[in-house]
Formats: C-alpha cells, structure tokens, sequence
C-alpha cells in the first residue's frame, strides 16, 4: 500500500515543523495536549476517539486529570506514515479550534486546551 511508506526522520521532522507541540521519539510522534480539568479531558478523548475512528486509524491515548497524551504510529509498519502526520494535523485542527474573536460565538471563558 501507498500508505505504508514509513517516512525518514527528516520527513518527519519536516511535517511536525507545522504542528505545534508535536515531537518524535522512540518510532512515535506524540502531543500532550492540557485541559481545564477532568471533564474536558472526556471531551478531548472522545473528539480524538470520533476523529480517529472516522480516519480508521487509531492513536494511542494516556489521560491524566487534565491531560491527554496522543501518540501515533501506524502498527503494521512499525513506523511513522503519511496517515500518521494527516491524522495528527486533523486532531490538532480541530481540538485547538476556538472561535475568532469577531465571530458571534464568544468561546470557553476559561484556559482551554493547550
């Protein structure tokens, strides 16, 4: 498959150069992402849990309290892939989105996710 290509360590480093927080290590790329607290941190595993279910390709997740570790790798290959990198830029999309401030909707009032 087109897909299985694991991708060198300087691709690698390349793709994570565009997504803030996102490193590699050890065969994985990761992300901690910080919440408010323990019911945002259900939310973000949840939104991570549909997105990667959609994607059919699936992360592994460690939560703390108010935390979320995310790490990607496609298993079948023992590598970082394209699906790897495409995943991670949909999940960090769409878990930092907030609303500009010019929008109608006035967004969480409190830290968000980080």
């Amino acid at each position: 498959m087109a897909d299985d290509i694991v991708l060198t360590e300087e691709q690698i480093a390349e793709e994570l150069s565009s997504l803030p927080g996102w490193e590699f290590c050890d065969g994985w790329i990761f992300r901690e992402y910080k919440t408010p607290g323990f019911a945002h941190t259900l939310m973000l595993v949840n939104t991570i849990g549909y997105l990667s279910e959609a994607a059919w390709h699936h992360p592994d997740l460690s939560t703390g309290y108010a935390q979320v570790t995310v790490k990607l790798q496609t298993h079948r290959v023992g590598g970082i892939t394209a699906n790897d990198i495409e995943l991670a830029r949909k999940i960090h999309e769409v878990v930092t989105w907030m609303p500009a401030e010019s929008d109608a909707l006035s967004g969480f009032p409190k830290k968000w996710i980080e």
